[in-house]
This record gives structure tokens, sequence and C-alpha cells, in this order.
């Protein structure tokens, strides 16, 4: 080892230590749940995260700015991702607007957008009028919205979601699943912060035990 690396090393050793001390003080059934059996990771290899979430829930709308900055902060190692939830047909449309932004490559960066359309400006999602109304407020092309709207693709990507959200034994949101094998909340870690170190804390875990 050479000595900037050395020395790089030196300085993140507290950080490490403090992370593994706080892997092993997390309580399960307390932070997070344990997923038995545990799910697949879409990308062997990596530590996936996993958010659940509705763009009609005030509590993700809430909790949207932490976990955008926490998101930027996450080591290569590890994968982000969301999965839309829908726990009545009304939530359905908010579940396929995710995929069509997906497909159109946009969802990430126009998050923000979304849940401010629907928590602030309170636009509807009924028509082909408040389509395009919502196209104009988030910034997109609202014929190639409405177009990714009625995919195949789309509903089979819904269907997924269904499943998966069943298969991860989620019970609100939003909800953050590590690895396919741990479930914690900002409702179970009693806040937005404490939920995001629990993650970090799992994160950790889970690459002491690969």
């Amino acid at each position: 080892m050479n000595r900037r690396n050395f020395a790089i090393t030196m300085a993140l050793t507290p950080f490490a230590t403090t992370l593994v001390h706080a892997a092993t003080q997390l309580v399960e059934g307390q932070d997070y749940a344990l997923l038995k059996p545990p799910m697949p990771v879409a990308v062997p290899g990596k530590i996936e995260v996993i958010e659940f979430f509705g763009y009609w829930c005030p509590h993700c709308n809430a909790f949207e700015p932490k976990l955008e900055a926490w998101v930027k902060t996450l080591p290569r190692d590890v994968t982000f991702r969301r999965i839309p939830v829908a726990w009545q047909d009304g939530h359905v449309p908010f579940q396929r607007l995710f995929y069509a932004l997906e497909a159109m490559g946009v969802s990430n960066d126009i998050q923000p957008k979304v849940f401010k359309a629907f928590h602030e400006q309170h636009l509807r999602f009924g028509s082909d009028a408040d389509i395009a109304t919502l196209a104009t407020a988030i910034g997109v092309d609202k014929t190639k919205l409405t177009a990714e709207l009625k995919a195949f693709s789309v509903d089979s990507k819904v269907r997924t979601a269904n499943q998966q959200t069943k298969g991860y034994q989620i019970e609100g949101v939003p909800s953050l699943a590590v690895n396919g094998s741990y479930v914690t909340s900002p409702e179970m870690a009693k806040g937005e912060t404490q939920a995001l170190n629990v993650v970090d804390a799992l994160i950790q875990k889970a690459r002491t035990q690969r």
C-alpha cells in the first residue's frame, strides 16, 4: 500500500468503525424487519436499496428531499431504485406515471417536480387534459407521455411492482429495502433521518456478509 492509500485508509477507518458499530447495534423487529425468504436483487454483486413509495403519498412527498440528498452520497457498490406502490385502484395511475416517465428516461431527475405537481399545485390525473397539464408542469412532452402511459410495457411493470410489494411484505410507504433482506421505514425508525441512518448501517451489514 502506498503512502497516499494508507493515508486515505486511516482517514476512513473511524467512519468505517462507526458504521460497523451502528450495524451491530440495530435491533431486528425494532429498527428493521428481516425478510424470510430474501428477495433477489436486480444487479448481482451490488448492494441494492429500494424505496417503495407513491406519488399520492404525503409522507413520501415530505421524505423526498432528504432521500434525494442521501442517494447522491451512495458509494459505488450500492444501487438505488424505486418501486411505486398501489393500495387501491386510484393509486394505479400513479404507478403507470412513474413507469411512463422511466421509459422516457426522466423519472429520477423529475421526481421533485412530480411530487410538487400533486402536493403543492394540486393537479389532477384523470383525463387527457389533466395529463397535458401535468406534462407542462413537470416539463415533459405531453404526446410522448400520453403514448407511454398506454404502453403494454407499463402494464407489465405495474404487475411486477405489485408482486414485489407483496414479496417484500410492504405494509406502508415510504419504506426502504436493503439487499433483498431487510426493510425499514421512517415510521419504524422513528424519523426520516433515523431511517436513512438505519439503511446506512444495513448497507454495511450486507457488505460484511458477502
